[in-house]
């Protein structure tokens, strides 16, 4: 059974038109825990970082280059989160941007066991990248989080972005020698294809 808040009603104009489904809106209940986390962020950052968004054990932080140091360090020592689980890259070439995501959890803290903080920033994106010579550069999180290391390296090779403080960038998966564009933006192609 359906509650009136989930039916679409119909309006009726005239002989001629046909009825006009109105949109349902449906309220979202937002997961207080998961609230809670965000506002403290937002209280210590206020306008330098944007929600994106508040769901059950899932909150998705974007901030600035600038700023992804600080708000990571916040993260670590202000909320409690210990450890990053994986690092990715997403290409945007229309936006001449790639978008580096860090997901971050807890072991130490049980209030945390389930939770996953999103924090994403973007760097420059540039059309012929020489990775580690170009303005595609993030500063590196490992002096906040150890877990990133590999992570960083990975999304340093595949989308060429340059981490910088980071020990160790060299590539990962990809031989020394590699020449081609990252293998994981959007404008690379396997050759012969």
């Amino acid at each position: 059974m359906s509650t009136d808040a989930e039916q679409i009603t119909t309006e009726e104009k005239s002989a001629d038109e046909k009825p006009v489904a109105k949109p349902v809106v449906k309220s979202v209940q937002v997961p207080a825990f998961e609230k809670s986390i965000s506002d403290k962020v937002v209280e210590k950052f206020g306008d330098k970082i944007k929600v994106e968004f508040i769901k059950e054990n899932r909150v998705g932080i974007k901030v600035s280059r600038e700023d992804v140091h600080d708000v990571a360090e916040f993260i670590r020592d202000g909320l409690n989160y210990d450890h990053v689980e994986s690092v990715s890259g997403v290409d945007y070439p229309q936006d001449k941007e790639i978008e580096v995501v860090y997901h971050i959890g807890s072991y130490s803290d049980s209030s945390l066991a389930k939770q996953i903080l999103v924090l994403a920033t973007r760097a420059q994106r540039e059309e012929n990248p020489i990775p580690g010579k170009d303005a595609t550069k993030l500063p590196s999180l490992r002096d906040i989080f150890y877990s990133v290391e590999f992570h960083e390296r990975e999304v340093f090779e595949m989308f060429g972005v340059y981490f910088t403080g980071h020990p160790d960038n060299r590539r990962l998966l990809l031989p020394e020698d590699w020449a081609d564009l990252p293998p994981l933006r959007k404008d690379f192609a396997i050759k012969g294809r």
